[in-house]
């Protein structure tokens, strides 16, 4: 009668495990017909990841290919957004700018991911000296101010994407491993994690295989808003001249380019600083989507 019982047991966790997998995504799909506000923000984020994959085919000029017969020109038929103070087409920058923006984002959230989360996952689900012992490294992190870390780890690592990349992720894993934290505390004492552990599963199957696909709506969030901390943080550091370095095209370095020309070329600093505008709102959107998803009194409203 045991035995049957620890089969039947361990037939209904795996069958909750497969629930868990393929029934997070088509609920996610079917978000989009019932939350505006992510339909939205998928809608602009989408538009961007685009210009990203297609920047050789809409830009019209090379971006980082001076042409001073052309300083300072307004928009126009022949620069959509007008040049900057060397001749180099602005949209033509904004777009390529997209793929630096983008490209430092998904390499600085995917090392933030890879280390925080399994970190607040484990020590979440462990407690004790372990737990404490994080918790107080993240807090002291916590005391520093974002720009401020960042900008120390540069010193260390030198300036450039490379730089601004590895900067970005460290001073994110913090945010990531207390979320994720914060979700194992909730799950970890729930019925189905006592049944696993009653079942003899051992603890990296309770974690990965049992309390990660709960905590999957949370960590989504965590994610689609860590791209707009990544972007903002790209955009500050090179605003700083402590990211992408000239020529490569960089909304924060326009912005930085642009501020000496505000009366006389406004338009060198109003397309970055609208395509940045525009990105992190449709992040924002689209993380308020999934955050809406994961909460189950947000999808009975």
């Amino acid at each position: 009668m045991a035995a049957a019982s620890n089969w039947e047991l361990t037939r209904s966790l795996r069958r909750q495990e497969r629930g868990l997998r393929h029934g997070f995504l088509p609920e996610l799909l079917a978000t989009a017909g019932r939350w505006k506000t992510f339909s939205a923000g998928v809608l602009i984020v989408g538009l961007f990841v685009l210009a990203a994959v297609a920047a050789p085919v809409l830009a019209p000029f090379d971006p980082a290919k001076p042409d001073y017969q052309a300083l300072r020109q307004p928009p126009s038929q022949t620069h959509l957004f007008g040049t900057d103070d060397k001749g180099r087409d602005i949209f033509s920058r904004v777009v390529f700018g997209t793929r630096v923006s983008f490209t430092i984002a998904l390499v600085a959230v995917a090392i933030a991911t890879a280390a925080g989360v399994p970190i607040g996952l484990i020590v979440g689900y462990l407690g004790g000296w372990p737990d404490a012992v994080v918790g107080r490294l993240i807090d002291a992190m916590f005391a520093f101010p974002v720009i401020l870390l960042a900008i120390a780890i540069l010193a260390v690592t030198g300036v450039g994407l490379t730089g601004a990349i590895v900067a970005i992720g460290l001073v994110a894993i913090p945010e990531f491993a207390r979320i994720a934290r914060a979700a194992m505390v909730g799950e970890k004492e729930h019925d189905y994690v006592l049944a696993a552990r009653a079942g003899g599963c051992s603890p990296a199957r309770i974690v990965f295989r049992q309390i990660l696909p709960n905590t999957l709506g949370a960590i989504l969030v965590l994610i689609s808003l860590g791209f707009a901390f990544a972007i903002l943080n790209e955009t500050a550091l090179s605003f700083l001249g402590l990211g992408a370095q000239p020529p490569t095209p960089s909304w924060g370095a326009d912005l930085a380019a642009g501020r000496r020309y505000l009366r006389e070329a406004p338009w060198m600093s109003l397309f970055p600083g609208l395509a940045i505008f525009f990105l992190v709102l449709g992040l924002n959107l689209a993380g308020d989507g999934l955050r809406d998803l994961a909460d189950p009194r947000r999808q009975r409203q």
